[in-house]
């Protein structure tokens, strides 16, 4: 039973590969900020696509939190096991009349002619939205169709404790959105609304790229009658070319990095570059807790060299 009031910070990896220096990063700083709070911490394995997940990965994930010393204090949740759940939530929403099925293709999607949102983002042109039943079933004989939430006009407003505020409109930004995918997998912005709430989340640590998701997040909080969350978007770390560090950059995964720093070493480094030190000494994740604020957390991204040697903030 979650307790009311009691923060809940979560730590929600995908396991397609090793982690990488940018996912500890999210788990270090959601693991801190929960405990500093005397709260709990949540493990969710987001193993929604099978062409993606494997079970390997995700139990090395668990050793590599075990060895950064990040504990968890619930069995950790496994999206792949939760899919009657998210049937009878996308079931409340097809009862208000919010979702409808869509035929199109990914070409059609990319078309030259497909219109664009304020944010420069591909903006669904509401193609299927209004098709007649005779429609659906031409269509159906030849694909099978995703399914998407209508939006409105309604103004959504972010209180982001990194980032500040923001206001966006999802009519103008992305228009209806996927939350079942054709081939019958759960679209990520409902299955994350879904687990955050009904677990009881009151707390979500992720990186900057995830940042124009939440407003369509929110939207599905609202639809669905879950409470929202409070969000940090951390800064993301990027290499010299000025790219996001992703699990392709095999030097700054937890198999590399493990053969060359012990676990203080690399939670002292991970402390400094972020902000909560003023100088790298290494140190147990536990010992940092009372070290831990979010003003003290940069947010600008963060160049890492490849051999982790050199660090340095940029903006």
């Amino acid at each position: 039973m979650v307790e009311k009031g009691r923060v809940r910070g979560r730590f929600a990896p995908s396991p397609s590969g090793r982690m990488h220096l940018g996912n500890v990063t999210a788990a270090l700083l959601s693991w801190l900020s929960a405990r500093s709070q005397q709260g709990s911490w949540v493990l969710r394995i987001e193993d929604l696509d099978p062409q993606r997940s494997r079970r390997a990965y995700a139990e090395q994930i668990l050793d590599d939190l075990r060895w950064l010393g990040l504990d968890w204090d619930e069995t950790p949740l496994w999206q792949s096991e939760r899919t009657a759940i998210y049937e009878e939530k996308l079931s409340e929403l097809r009862e208000k009349q919010l979702i409808y099925p869509c035929y199109c293709s990914r070409a059609d999607l990319h078309s030259a002619s497909a219109p664009h949102g304020t944010d420069g983002e591909l903006l669904y042109s509401g193609r299927c939205r209004h098709l007649s039943e005779q429609e659906k079933y031409a269509l159906e004989k030849n694909r099978r169709p995703a399914m998407r939430i209508r939006v409105d006009d309604r103004v959504i407003a972010l209180k982001d404790g990194l980032q500040g505020q923001g206001v966006s409109r999802l009519d103008q930004t992305c228009g209806d959105f996927i939350v079942r995918r054709s081939d019958g997998v759960f679209a990520y912005q409902l299955a994350v609304v879904i687990d955050d709430g009904l677990t009881g989340i009151t707390e979500v640590v992720r990186g900057m790229d995830l940042l124009s998701s939440t407003p369509r997040q929110i939207y599905l909080y609202h639809c669905l009658g879950l409470p929202v969350p409070e969000f940090y978007h951390i800064p993301l770390l990027i290499n010299e070319h000025g790219q996001r560090l992703s699990k392709r950059d095999q030097a700054l995964d937890l198999g590399e990095l493990r053969q060359r720093w012990s676990a203080p070493e690399l939670i002292g480094k991970l402390a400094w570059m972020t902000g909560l030190r003023d100088d790298f000494e290494p140190i147990t994740a536990r010992e940092l807790i009372g070290e831990f604020a979010w003003s003290k957390v940069r947010r600008e991204p963060i160049v890492v060299t490849a051999d982790f040697s050199e660090i340095e903030s940029k903006g």
